[in-house]
């Protein structure tokens, strides 16, 4: 599971204009339009195509708990792919991204500061470069210690060096322990 990564496609998902499918015959017949057969759908549920052909069908209607889950995750990273784009072209472009967070951090100083990690729950405005680096390394398939790097780094200068005005001998931020992580556009 991916904190980050999660928290970056939820913030991206309250940009949907319209609701994903709810059921699972929606969502199944979504996924073979999407993929353009139930061949395809069948191997990346890892279910028979038997199985996928009677969702279509409503020849079943409630799929068991755990392909329900990657029914809808499926479903959810292929939803209205314009909106997503735009949503994160924006973010990356003029509206930046907010993260709320309540993790463990501190960060490596010159000696006689008080850089002993704690834990601080913390909402800060990143500014769009930020937004576009966490973005695009998601899309790179990048894991999510890179993301916790960058998010780190946001946080170095917005946060702890106020844009460069402050704390300019502070070398890196530690961003680890995460408690609560939430990303919002």
């Amino acid at each position: 599971m991916s904190l980050i990564g999660d928290g970056l496609d939820a913030a991206v998902q309250k940009a949907f204009t319209r609701p994903p499918p709810k059921s699972g015959g929606a969502q199944m017949r979504y996924l073979v339009k999407q993929l353009g057969g139930t061949r395809a759908v069948a191997q990346m549920l890892r279910v028979s195509q038997r199985t996928v052909e009677r969702y279509v069908k409503n020849q079943i209607r409630a799929p068991r708990p755990s392909l329900a889950a990657r029914l809808e995750r499926e479903v959810k990273q292929r939803w209205q792919p314009q909106v997503r784009a735009r949503a994160k072209a924006k973010a990356g472009s003029s509206g930046g991204i907010i993260i709320d967070t309540r993790a463990r951090l501190g960060y490596t100083a010159p000696i006689g500061s008080t850089d002993q990690d704690r834990i601080r729950h913390l909402t800060v405005a990143l500014p769009p470069q930020y937004a576009a680096l966490l973005f695009d390394a998601q899309d790179q398939g990048a894991g999510d210690a890179r993301l916790q790097e960058i998010a780190a780094e946001a946080l170095k200068d917005v946060y702890f060096q106020d844009g460069g005005t402050r704390a300019g001998s502070l070398d890196e931020v530690r961003f680890t322990d995460i408690e609560h992580l939430e990303f919002d556009l």
